[in-house]
């Protein structure tokens, strides 16, 4: 094991190394193209070797990670922003497709206009497709998930593509320390070939990948794809379990509750948005004031049983969406809708309200967490919700 401070692209080429892919497919748009240099700088080194091909679209790029997941490799590929919009056919088909190709995506903001800052819209829009998606909050995180992430996707009672969210700029390129283990080590945990599965195309064996069917066979497809998607619950956490004994990490798969245990309020969100919470919750505490938040690891599949044992327990969730959906009920974000809908069948459920912040890449500062903190709190105190969704940090 080796300790580096590093960026989130550095932590994840690793970990695509340390799968031992076999084919990456890559074209450049900030803030991911880091990660595509790192693996390039890899191979030319010998540290590993992998069919690295540059396509001339994003596109293409993720056309080419489908087929050669669909010939049996093991593949990497990602994008960002507009990037990701621009894939979205070939994202729609890679899931349905049934092959298990790993994808990062650094989080940027869709333009117009251009914008580089950080949010999470992009992929978010593509959350009901049938990618599994999850959000590190720092590039140790990063690291882990990916790795995870093949043992997930290759499952053989998931054959889903699998894509690890970074927020740009941040995890992607800011520097952190992280643990990396010697490669012997990761092949204890994951294999370098993959499971066998039936539908790998071979000349010894044809098969037709994407038929067209029509209403023949399109009800049964969509929902073989739901029970993929359901079967992923349980093995993320058989999984997470298997990381853990190999590596002593990896945290719960699903959420993880920060200072929790006697909170009255709570916030909720994505990504690294929980590294200004926690400093946050340090001063809040020191005040008294009892205040927790509960990181959202994984967004596809959302674990609803999970996710609602956790939140019925406070008098108030605040969920941040860096994202948002225009014309969506309450005029709120994604992960709001989510939340919400979660709590709806819970008899004792808190209220729950939503605060769109770090839109376009605006800063998410400690003292705007603090902030809505102590109206959240002023919340449970008074049981009044004035305005169910609050932009923050927004010029009138």
């Amino acid at each position: 094991m080796v300790k580096l401070i590093t960026t989130g692209t550095t932590a994840i080429a690793t970990a695509v190394k340390h799968a031992d892919v076999d084919v990456i497919s890559a074209y450049p748009i900030r803030p991911y193209t880091g990660v595509m240099n790192e693996l390039a700088r890899m191979i030319a080194d010998g540290e590993f070797d992998a069919e690295y091909i540059v396509a001339d679209s994003e596109h293409t790029q993720f056309e080419i990670a489908k087929h050669a997941a669909a010939c049996g490799a093991r593949v990497f590929t990602g994008s960002a922003g507009i990037g990701w919009a621009f894939a979205h056919e070939p994202l729609v088909v890679t899931p349905a497709d049934r092959v298990p190709v790993v994808a990062m995506v650094g989080n940027r903001a869709l333009d117009d206009p251009g914008n580089f800052g950080v949010e999470h819209t992009e992929t978010l829009i593509t959350r009901d497709t049938g990618w599994m998606m999850c959000w590190p909050e720092n590039p140790q995180e990063a690291y882990d998930l990916t790795l995870m992430g093949y043992k997930i996707a290759e499952d053989p009672s998931v054959l889903l593509p699998y894509v690890v969210c970074c927020d740009g700029n941040f995890i992607t390129h800011v520097r952190f320390p992280v643990d990396l283990p010697d490669m012997e080590v990761a092949r204890e945990f994951l294999p370098p070939t993959p499971p066998p599965r039936v539908n790998v195309l071979h000349p010894d064996k044809p098969l037709s990948i994407a038929p067209h069917v029509d209403y023949y066979w399109g009800t049964e497809i969509r929902r073989q794809m739901e029970e993929g998607m359901r079967n992923a619950i349980e093995v993320t956490k058989r999984v997470h379990e298997e990381f853990y004994k190999v590596f002593g990490r990896g945290g719960p798969p699903f959420i993880e509750e920060i200072a929790t245990e006697d909170a009255d309020v709570a916030l909720i969100g994505l990504g690294g948005m929980a590294m200004p919470a926690r400093a946050a919750i340090a001063q809040l505490r020191s005040q008294g004031k009892r205040v927790g938040y509960v990181k959202l690891r994984r967004f596809r599949p959302f674990a609803t049983e999970v996710i609602r044992d956790a939140l019925r327990k406070f008098k108030v969730v605040a969920v941040l969406d860096n994202d948002f959906s225009f014309g969506s009920a309450y005029h709120g974000g994604i992960v709001f809708q989510e939340i919400r809908s979660a709590l709806y069948d819970v008899p004792e459920r808190p209220k729950v309200v939503n605060y769109l912040i770090g839109l376009g890449g605006r800063e998410i500062t400690v003292d705007a967490m603090r902030s809505i903190y102590n109206q959240v709190l002023e919340i449970a105190e008074t049981g009044e919700v004035k305005k169910l969704v609050q932009w923050v940090g927004v010029r009138e």
